[in-house]
């Protein structure tokens, strides 16, 4: 009797020819390898981006806590896990945060490389000259345009020397910022630039031989920032972006269980959380795609915060079934916390890590 039976290429077991997928592990019976088979299978496999993802999409931003809801409740297949899906939109998001990132970067560093030049005044015999302010100006200009006084001086050659005298004024006004940091950065230029040993570069900046290791490391970070004009700080602190809202996460999760301790246990407000962040990096990164096109003016931004926390609302009268009044308060509550108490230090912690570890 012929043997109508096949092997998988996957698991290696055998199964009927006439079957599609192998019945032990799912995989397709007979597919070739292509590069759009070979793009979709590294997608989908990483992300999860299949039908579940679309189906998934309207009911996050139309239907706040439905999914949650739903996963929670037992329908774990027909839509995407939380987790794969704040995955998939925080890496689409951060892909295009990355070229305003860039932006911002750039303006900075030229900033902070203008700030930390030498001080732009002349120096005479050691003493820096004095920037006349705008009142002196206009007590000094004032006896050349009166037409009593007799300068002998032409109307023209009078027109000139105002111009000349305003232009110092102007020039006074855009001067560039200088960054003071309570240390001879002259001297410390001048150690630099002779190859001096690190520790008497440290030194020229004040740091004790016993300093501890939390001041030595300041200081020598103070003086790599010195050293590269303050180039790439800003671009440390984007890079901890993701690591940081990704911490940022499970601490709402536990904001939720402390405000509703009932209702579930902490892998339930995990779920919430995991879907409403994802809503969030969506909007943002609809925001940022839409703002390369048209730039948005500060109107719209407030409205789109608002609807957020609208969205916040309803969901979480959706997901622990409350009442709209105790829904409202519990919401504020939840949000107040988060926004003047957990993000603030989650800002100030990842300003000192940029700094400590760029």
């Amino acid at each position: 009797m012929e043997n109508n039976n096949r092997a998988c290429k996957n698991c290696e077991e055998e199964f009927q020819d006439g079957f599609e997928f192998c019945p032990h592990c799912g995989q397709k019976a007979k597919e070739n390898l292509t590069m759009g088979i070979l793009f979709y299978n590294t997608i989908s496999n990483y992300f999860s981006f299949d039908a579940r993802f679309f189906k998934s999409f309207l009911p996050l931003m139309f239907r706040p806590g439905y999914l949650a809801r739903k996963f929670v409740e037992g329908k774990r297949l027909l839509y995407l896990h939380p987790a794969q899906y704040y995955l998939f939109v925080s890496v689409l998001f951060f892909f295009l945060f990355s070229f305003q990132a860039r932006e911002y970067t750039q303006k900075l560093d030229t900033v902070l490389k203008e700030g930390l030049k030498q001080d732009s005044i002349s120096v005479i015999n050691d003493a820096p000259l004095k920037v006349i302010d705008s009142n002196t100006i206009t007590k000094l200009t004032q006896p050349f345009k009166d037409p009593k006084i007799i300068t002998g001086m032409t109307r023209e050659e009078l027109g000139k020397l105002d111009s000349l005298i305003q232009d110092q004024v102007n020039s006074s006004k855009s001067k560039k910022p200088d960054f003071d940091f309570g240390y001879d950065k002259k001297r410390l230029d001048s150690l630099i630039a002779i190859g001096a040993p690190e520790e008497e570069q440290l030194k020229a900046m004040g740091m004790k031989e016993d300093a501890g290791f939390f001041a030595r490391r300041l200081y020598t970070q103070l003086l790599k920032f010195q050293k590269n004009s303050g180039r790439g700080i800003l671009q440390a602190f984007f890079d901890s972006l993701p690591i940081a809202l990704f911490i940022l996460l499970p601490i709402f999760a536990i904001i939720l269980k402390v405000f509703f301790w009932k209702r579930g246990s902490f892998a339930h407000h995990l779920v919430f959380s995991f879907y409403f962040f994802s809503f969030l990096f969506v909007v943002l990164g609809i925001i940022l795609a839409a703002n390369y096109i048209w730039e948005f003016p500060y109107w719209i931004g407030l409205i789109v915060a608002l609807s957020t926390y609208f969205y916040l609302l309803i969901a979480i009268k959706k997901f622990y079934r409350h009442g709209f009044f105790l829904s409202f308060i519990k919401t504020g509550l939840v949000t107040f916390i988060y926004l003047l108490f957990v993000l603030p230090i989650a800002v100030s912690i990842m300003v000192a890590s940029s700094f400590f570890f760029y």
